[in-house]
C-alpha cells in the first residue's frame, strides 16, 4: 500500500511539473515533495497529523493530543539535504483553527552542534501567520547559528498545547536569495548519532546496563571513541550532562544526552573518549526535566564510567565532568552526591549555573557540602561569576579558572569555536590529562584545610 501511495504520488508530481515549475519562483523553493504522506513524518510528540487539500496546495494539520508542555511535528530533511546555501530564510504560513488561543514555534533544527533557529508566535483563533526564521541568524556576538549545510529537518512546535487545539501548516519553503554562506574558521562538527557498533571517530547509543522488569530498554549513553583511539592503549573520558528541556526563541535544548557538545569541543575528538548521559527517572528512563532520580542518576553514571572504562581502556585517573546549564548544576549536585561518584573525578568543567544557585533544590548549603567530597584536583567554569560561585569554591579547595566565552547566548555552541575561552579550556583539559614522563597520571594533590 506504501509503495503505491508513493507510485500514485510520482506520478501525479510529473503531470503536474510544468504547473509547478511555471508558479515557484528561483527565490522560493518547497520543502517537503520528499514526504509522501503523514507515516514519514517520523519525529512527533502529543500531536496527529493530517494532509488536506490538493496536491499543490495541501496543508499539514496538526492537532494536540494531550496536554503537555510542549508538543511537535518535524518534517525530517531528505536524504540528500536541502540546498539552502545560497537561501535566506525557511518559512512557513501557520493559521490557529481552534477557539482558543495557543503559542506556536517554527524551528529550523541543526543536525549536532550549534544551534537551532526559531520564530515565535501567539496565535489568536482563526489567525494566520508567515513563519520566518532568517538561515544567517547569528549569536549576539556575531557567531553563525547554523549551518545550512547540516539542517536536520523543520519542526512545528506547540507550547502548552490542550487536547484537540489544531494549527494547520502551508507554503513550507526555502525563501529568498543570499550570498553562499561561508563557514567559520576552525567551526567544529559535532559527529551524527549513528547505530552499530563503538568505533573510533563514531558516536553511538551505548547501553551499560541490561533490560529489567518493567524496563524493556534501558536509557542510551551516548558514547564517541576518539580518532586516534587504540585497544588496550590509556585514554582519558570526559562525562558530559546535557542541560534542561528548554524551548524559547533565543535557546533550543531539548534535555537528552544527543544534543551535548562540550566533550566533543574540549577534545576536538581526539585524545579521549566522550560520554554523554543521560539523568534517569525513577522508573529507569531518560529525564528531560529536572533530575530524575538523582541516586538513580548517579548509579547509572557510576555503572557508565566503570564499564566504559573497562570495555574500552578509559583512565580511571583521568576523569572529567562537565555540562551545560542543568548540566553543569549536575556536576555537583549528581557528580558530588555521595563519596563512591565523587571519588571518579580529576577536575570538574562547569557552563552557565553551578551547583549552589538554588535551581531545582541545589541550594548553596548542600552544594557546599558536596564540594566537600571532591578528590580532583582543579575546575573550569565558562560564563559564570566568580563572586557568585566563592563560596562552592572555597569548599573544592583546589585551583578554578573562570573565563567569558563572550557568546551572550544560553547555549554551548562557543566550545565548538576557536575562541579564547575555548582555547583556554582545552589547554586546561590537556594539562589536568597529560601524563608524566613513565606514563603516569599526575597525582590527585591533598586538598588544603
Amino acid at each position: 500500500m506504501k509503495h503505491a501511495r508513493l507510485l500514485l504520488r510520482l506520478v501525479a508530481t510529473a503531470l503536474v511539473w510544468p504547473i509547478v515549475s511555471q508558479t515557484v519562483t528561483a527565490a522560493q523553493e518547497p520543502l517537503w515533495r520528499h514526504v509522501d504522506d503523514t507515516e514519514d513524518v517520523h519525529d512527533r510528540r502529543g500531536v496527529s497529523l493530517e494532509f488536506v487539500g490538493p496536491a499543490l496546495e495541501r496543508r499539514l494539520v496538526v492537532r494536540a493530543t494531550e496536554s503537555r508542555p510542549y508538543a511537535w511535528a518535524l518534517v525530517s530533511a531528505p536524504a540528500e539535504r536541502w540546498n539552502l546555501g545560497t537561501r535566506r530564510a525557511i518559512e512557513a504560513a501557520i493559521g490557529n483553527t481552534g477557539t482558543d488561543s495557543i503559542e506556536v514555534a517554527l524551528w529550523v533544527v541543526a543536525d549536532a552542534g550549534w544551534e537551532s533557529i526559531a520564530d515565535f508566535a501567539v496565535l489568536q483563533p482563526g489567525e494566520t501567520r508567515t513563519f520566518s526564521c532568517p538561515l544567517r541568524a547569528t549569536f549576539p556576538d556575531g557567531t553563525p547559528k547554523l549551518d545550512p549545510a547540516r539542517v536536520r529537518g523543520v519542526q512545528v512546535m506547540l507550547r502548552k498545547p490542550t487536547a484537540g487545539q489544531t494549527v494547520e501548516v502551508a507554503d513550507l519553503a526555502a525563501v529568498g536569495e543570499a550570498p553562499p554562506w561561508t563557514r567559520p574558521a576552525g567551526r567544529l562538527d559535532v559527529p551524527i548519532v549513528e547505530d552499530g557498533p563503538p568505533a573510533p571517530g563514531r558516536r553511538v547509543p551505548y547501553r551499560p546496563l541490561p533490560s529489567g522488569p518493567g524496563i524493556e530498554t534501558p536509557p542510551a549513553a551516548f558514547l564517541s571513541l576518539p580518532s586516534d583511539w587504540q585497544p588496550g592503549g590509556s585514554h582519558p573520558v570526559v562525562i558530559e550532562y546535557p542541560g534542561n528541556i528548554f524551548f524559547t526563541p533565543a535557546c533550543y535544548s531539548t534535555g537528552r544526552p544527543e544534543q551535548c557538545v562540550i566533550g566533543y569541543g574540549m577534545t576536538r575528538g581526539r585524545g579521549a573518549i566522550w560520554i554523554s548521559l543521560p539523568f534517569v527517572d525513577a522508573s529507569g528512563h531518560v529525564a528531560e526535566n529536572g533530575w530524575g532520580d538523582p541516586d538513580r542518576t548517579a548509579e547509572f553514571c557510576v555503572a557508565t564510567v566503570e564499564d566504559v572504562c573497562e570495555r574500552f581502556s578509559g583512565d580511571r585517573d583521568r576523569l572529567v565532568l562537565t555540562g551545560f546549564s542543568r548540566g553543569a548544576i549536575a556536576c555537583g549536585f549528581i557528580g558530588l552526591r555521595n563519596d563512591r561518584i565523587a571519588a571518579l573525578w580529576k577536575g570538574l568543567h562547569c557552563c552557565q549555573h553551578f551547583d549552589g544557585d538554588g535551581w531545582n533544590g541545589a541550594t548553596l548549603d548542600g552544594a557546599i557540602e558536596r564540594a566537600s567530597r571532591f578528590r580532583g584536583a582543579s575546575v573550569f567554569h565558562t560564563d559564570n561569576s566568580a563572586d557568585k560561585v566563592k563560596p562552592v569554591t572555597d569548599a573544592l579547595r583546589v585551583p578554578v579558572t573562570f573565563v567569558s566565552s563572550g557568546l551572550a547566548a544560553h547555549s554551548c555552541a562557543m566550545f565548538l569555536d576557536d575562541r579564547e575561552s575555548t582555547r583556554r579550556l582545552r589547554d586546561w583539559f590537556t594539562h589536568l590529562t597529560a601524563k608524566d614522563a613513565e606514563g603516569r597520571a599526575p597525582s590527585r594533590p591533598t586538598p588544603t584545610p
